[in-house]
C-alpha cells in the first residue's frame, strides 16, 4: 500500500493554489471553482479543498463522497534530498516565504518547515527521517 492522495484545506483557494503552482512548481490538473484544486506530485495527488464546500453532504446525483473538512491548519510533507532542501530554502526565501524551522532530526535527516497562504504547515524533508 502507498499514499495515493493527501488533502489540505484553504478558505482562499485561488491564493493557496497559486502558491503551490508558482512557488512550489506543482502541476495543476483539476479544479472546481470554489470547491477544490488538485495537483500532481510524483505518483500521487495533493488535494486542496475549501472546507466550507466539502463539509456539505453531496447533492443528489453527485458522487457520494462523505463530507470532510478540518478546523485550523493542516500539514503536508514533501520528500526531498539534502541538496534539494538547500535549493528549496533558497527558492522559498527568494519568493518571500519565511522558513519557520530548519533542523536535523536526532535519528538523521533534515527538515524545513514553512507556511502556505492558508496557514498550513508545509515540510520538505529527507525520507530518511522515517527510515525510508
Amino acid at each position: 500500500m502507498r499514499i495515493l492522495e493527501t488533502a489540505i484545506y484553504a478558505a482562499n483557494l485561488a491564493e493557496t493554489a497559486a502558491f503551490y503552482e508558482t512557488v512550489l512548481g506543482l502541476e495543476r490538473f483539476s479544479e472546481v471553482p470554489g470547491r477544490h484544486v488538485f495537483f500532481r506530485v510524483e505518483g500521487a495527488v495533493l488535494l486542496i479543498f475549501r472546507p466550507e464546500a466539502t463539509r456539505q453532504p453531496p447533492a443528489p446525483g453527485a458522487l457520494p463522497v462523505p463530507p470532510h473538512g478540518p478546523e485550523g491548519p493542516g500539514h503536508v510533507c514533501f520528500a526531498a534530498s539534502l541538496a534539494e532542501i538547500g535549493r528549496w530554502r533558497d527558492r522559498l526565501e527568494a519568493a518571500g516565504v519565511g522558513i519557520e524551522s530548519d533542523f536535523q532530526w536526532p535519528q538523521g535527516g533534515r527538515s524545513i518547515y514553512f507556511r502556505d497562504p492558508a496557514g498550513n504547515s508545509v515540510e520538505l524533508a529527507e525520507p530518511r527521517i522515517w527510515g525510508l
